[in-house]
């Protein structure tokens, strides 16, 4: 095995840099932990970035994966096979939704998701001039579709021009969503918690004003739950906390636990939408990652994942509660369940840096001055206590 400064001297050399990395390699995990090519410990409250909801070497899921590469690993959407019958089912019954077509990231979900309001629209008057809403400091993904409808300006300005017809209007704002609604309108798409903009949850007041906006002009309402969903809130969809239903939802992340799947739902008259031909992918929805997905949901549903994350991220939450009133550094505490960001009133890079190199807490930021806690879902209080006297050990710097 090589040692860390040869593997990230042959990263830099090889791997196309898009991505600024921390000078860490990581070997192996166990639980919530992380263990470098050095074996330091970690304890990681980033997983993967809202991916790794059951934690890292879960026997039951692992096993899953071995048995299916035993039996197959893939065969084309050209022919039918089980796991993606059995995803499918436990997907569909976990979201109440009533289509499902399976993607290998949440940015194709993203994509999926604006073809089916497109066409949607295009089935009602065969028209190409249709518009969609999308929220402000929002973040769908990096293809160009999912750019186009991401409101942030540093993301989008170097691949202009994307694709037409997509409007902004302000989160939680439902007037000026209002002020942006036309007769070439045809959806509306927003996060239910954004995250990459700073970990802000939709109010009820707000969805609920969307959801009858969009009844109201026959409008499709798309929720992205690619890293608030799958249990993260406390509820399997962050939607299902507000009684909100969309009628196109896209998951990805948690779904496979570190197995690359995602998917895009659709319910009511969204569902049929798409005929053959319409969409397709050669790799999604495999025998492989929907073993993970169907494995993922199967444990979910057993082990009660949902009830777990309310009742640690309810402790969390008055944790950093009792931090922020210690810290004047932290200006302001958001989020709900295990997805929560604390705004300080310094950029939070170097905060970040010397939690990992000198607590070995793994965090990351949402934005230029927010932290964002996004553990693995199997958490324990005990290691709620851990992080923040670890985050505690860095904010003392701050003051």
């Amino acid at each position: 095995m090589l040692n860390k400064q040869e593997y990230i001297d042959k990263s830099e050399e090889n791997i196309y840099k898009t991505y600024n990395r921390f000078p860490v390699v990581f070997h192996h995990g166990e639980g919530v932990s992380l263990y470098d090519t050095d074996g330091n410990q970690y304890l990681d409250f980033a997983a993967g970035i809202a991916v790794m909801g059951l934690g890292y070497h879960d026997k039951e899921f692992d096993d899953a994966l071995k048995s299916q590469v035993d039996q197959l690993l893939h065969t084309s959407n050209l022919f039918y096979n089980v796991p993606v019958v059995e995803a499918g089912e436990r997907l569909l019954k976990a979201s109440q939704m009533d289509k499902v077509f399976f993607t290998n990231s949440g940015t194709e979900a993203i994509e999926g998701a604006l073809k089916i309001a497109r066409r949607y629209a295009y089935n009602k008057d065969h028209s190409h001039d249709h518009e969609i809403i999308a929220m402000n400091h929002s973040f769908h993904g990096r293809s160009l579709g999912a750019l186009s409808v991401t409101g942030n300006d540093k993301y989008q300005e170097p691949f202009k021009p994307l694709i037409p017809g997509i409007k902004f209007a302000d989160y939680n704002d439902l007037e000026s969503v209002k002020a942006q609604v036309n007769e070439k309108t045809c959806a509306i798409i927003m996060e239910t918690v954004q995250g990459e903009g700073g970990i802000y949850p939709a109010t009820e007041e707000f969805l609920k004003g969307v959801r009858e906006l969009c009844d109201e002009h026959d409008m499709l309402l798309i929720l992205d739950e690619i890293q608030c969903g799958m249990g993260r809130t406390g509820v399997m969809f962050a939607w299902q906390k507000y009684g909100v239903k969309p009628d196109v939802m896209t998951t990805a992340k948690a779904l496979g636990n570190g197995v690359p799947i995602g998917a895009f739902l659709a319910s009511g008259k969204a569902a049929t939408a798409m005929v053959p031909g319409d969409h397709g992918t050669t790799y999604g929805g495999n025998p492989f990652v929907t073993a993970a997905a169907a494995k993922v949901l199967e444990l979910f549903e057993a082990r009660n994942i949902t009830k777990h994350v309310k009742e640690v991220g309810d402790y969390l939450w008055e944790k950093v509660e009792e931090l922020a009133s210690k810290y004047p550094v932290i200006i302001e505490h958001r989020g709900v369940g295990l997805i929560q960001g604390i705004e300080l009133s310094v950029p939070v890079a170097s905060v970040i840096e010397k939690a990992i190199f000198e607590e070995k807490l793994v965090i990351i930021s949402a934005g230029t001055n927010v932290i964002r806690l996004v553990p693995p879902l199997i958490i324990e209080k005990r290691h709620v206590d851990d992080m923040i006297l670890k985050l505690e050990s860095v904010l003392k710097a701050c003051e």
